[in-house]
């Protein structure tokens, strides 16, 4: 491995899922301008994520709904001129 590439100073953080208000602690290079009071009781700084895999789709199970018919209606109707 090369020596020098990867970052120094890594730290423990803790990552809040917004969506579910779930949270781990990692480490982490990440910049944060927050701080929160873990179960230990000590305060790390915060990274909020907007998802991970409590909430990801994928890892849940559950798929979301996308309404592909009506994404195809639409580009259709606003190209339908140009293709006559």
């Amino acid at each position: 491995m090369k020596k020098g590439i990867h970052p120094g100073g890594y730290r423990f953080v803790v990552f809040k899922d917004t969506s579910n208000g779930y949270s781990f602690i990692s480490r982490s290079t990440a910049p944060s301008k927050e701080n929160v009071k873990w179960e230990d009781g000590k305060e790390y700084p915060l990274i909020k994520l907007e998802i991970s895999n409590t909430s990801h789709p994928f890892f849940t199970g559950k798929n979301m709904l996308v309404d592909t018919a009506g994404r195809i209606d639409k580009f259709k109707k606003r190209y339908e001129k140009k293709l006559k």
